[in-house]
């Protein structure tokens, strides 16, 4: 499991470096994207969940901390959504059904192609599930002190 967690954080990170993020927001990246992982792997691994349902609360779980860090470091949470749900896009089964299709394996392209639908509806519901939360729910409340003239955090 510490072998996953830390491909999924490198893998994010790398989503991050291609999709230009600045490079002070990687680490951030690159913990979401293992969080995110690490929730979907003991969904699936301690429950009797599904890859779907597991895809549902790990993004729910993603898009959470997206929110609180882009609120904390004060950017957007695109930044962070779009790479750390990059672990739990489901591209080997995507490319199971194109290659069961391709190969005339109908039955088999069928039943890769929906298990992957669900887990896409599933990580899609997530997200806006979590972005129709108030954006007031997300803001940290710092102490204010009467020298923080540029908003500094404590």
């Amino acid at each position: 499991m510490i072998v996953e967690l830390i491909a999924a954080a490198c893998g994010t990170i790398a989503f991050a470096l291609l999709f230009g993020v600045p490079r002070k927001y990687y680490l951030y990246c690159g913990a979401i994207g293992a969080a995110g992982w690490l929730a979907y792997g003991l969904l699936v691994g301690l429950t009797s969940v599904g890859a779907a349902t597991a895809s549902f609360f790990a993004t729910a779980l993603v898009v959470l901390l997206c929110r609180f860090t882009a609120v904390l470091e004060r950017c957007p949470a695109t930044i962070f959504v779009i790479t750390g749900i990059f672990p739990l896009v489901p591209g080997a089964k995507i490319y199971w059904a194109a290659y069961y299709l391709v190969t005339d394996q109908l039955g088999e392209a069928v039943t890769s192609g929906f298990s992957a639908l669900k887990i896409m509806i599933a990580i899609v519901l997530g997200i806006v599930v979590i972005f129709e939360l108030p954006h007031r729910f997300f803001h940290l409340h710092f102490r204010r002190t009467a020298d923080e003239a540029g908003g500094a955090k404590h």
